[in-house]
């Protein structure tokens, strides 16, 4: 990003950062009653597949998300529609977060081969036609502060100087602050990948990636008492979304032991963590008392005997429908294609014009 943008470390961050969590406080309430809930981590990863294809800003990518959210919890709307809606949900996330000249284009986004795959042809009076839909049903307000916004008020003191790296000094800062950086990235990406984090608001789950990444990195303590004092978050209230994150990761680490050895009398890789000597499981590990994350080790260990874990990141998946979910024919969507049926009464005039 470039400096300009850079707004966490201008004179007027904290201000920011207050009307953020200002902000927070007043977005609307998710239901979770989305009858097409299941198909929503495949359309999670359709709108990262095609966000890192165009090299969107993590900000683009958490808002597109979270209005395929809301929309979702809105309307019942068909498998083909929802394609449209996710890719029209990024569309405006990237209008509203990026520069005009980073915004995806029409012919470039009928010319992705994921689009061919899903038999989808975008046309200019369609995605206007969506667009206006999912402008009107939030009320033109794409001001929704999402966890992407927050991590970088919190990531510039994420790593301190001060911090024991396994009870002993850091060797090296910047290696360090690198490492963060990506786990933090990683976590974020967990996030937008289960419904079951928008229970949380965005600045607790930006705060639990940090502390999260802090965990995994043998940083202590866990969690400082800055980040405490930046973020308004005790441990105690990041510890339901950190132990949520820290299952994701160790989910994962087993998933990449498999893929890298596939046996089948091989041992499945079990994630412990270290205590005074002891070996206990993450659930034991997360209830501890806050003093204990204070001064313990912090980093999880891989036992397995495929050899140690690797980092496996959150790739985006097209495997999320079925064959009987998948379309048969190309989709052309023209101004008064869409047929929403709202969940509650919901004005949606654009589609009476």
């Amino acid at each position: 990003m470039e400096l300009e943008g850079q707004w966490w470390k201008g004179e007027l961050a904290e201000d920011i950062y207050q009307a953020l969590r200002y902000k927070e406080l007043r977005l609307p309430v998710y239901k979770g009653q989305s009858p097409q809930l299941s198909l929503r981590r495949y359309f999670a990863d359709l709108i990262a597949i095609v966000s890192n294809r165009f090299k969107l800003c993590p900000a683009a990518r958490h808002l597109a998300v979270y209005l395929l959210d809301l929309f979702m919890d809105c309307y019942d709307i068909s498998v083909q529609q929802l394609h449209m809606v996710a890719l029209s949900c990024l569309l405006l996330a990237s209008k509203f977060e990026e520069r005009e000249d980073r915004v995806p284009k029409l012919e470039t986004l009928n010319s992705l081969g994921c689009m061919s795959s899903m038999n989808l042809v975008l046309t200019k009076q369609g995605l206007l036609h969506m667009e206006l839909l999912l402008l009107e049903t939030f009320q033109w307000n794409l001001y929704l502060p999402t966890a992407a916004h927050f991590i970088e008020y919190y990531l510039p003191v994420a790593v301190n100087e001060t911090d024991l790296h396994d009870g002993w000094p850091m060797v090296c800062m910047e290696k360090t602050t690198l490492y963060m950086s990506k786990y933090a990235d990683y976590f974020l990406e967990v996030s937008l990948q289960d419904h079951a984090f928008l229970r949380f608001v965005p600045s607790l789950i930006a705060a639990a990636c940090v502390a999260s990444s802090r965990v995994i990195l043998h940083l202590c303590p866990a969690w400082p008492p800055c980040l405490q004092c930046l973020s308004a978050y005790t441990w105690e209230q990041l510890l339901p979304c950190v132990e949520r994150l820290l299952i994701a990761h160790d989910s994962d680490v087993k998933e990449a032991n498999k893929q890298k050895c596939p046996k089948p009398s091989a041992q499945p890789a079990q994630m412990v963590y270290p205590v005074q000597g002891q070996s206990v499981s993450l659930h034991q590990y997360m209830q501890r008392p806050n003093t204990q994350y204070m001064q313990q080790s912090c980093q999880p260990v891989v036992v397995s005997s495929q050899g140690p874990a690797t980092y496996l990141t959150h790739t985006a998946s097209m495997q999320g429908l079925t064959q009987t979910q998948t379309m048969d024919a190309k989709v052309n969507m023209p101004g008064r294609a869409y047929q929403v049926n709202p969940l509650y009464p919901c004005a949606a005039p654009c589609f009476d014009r």
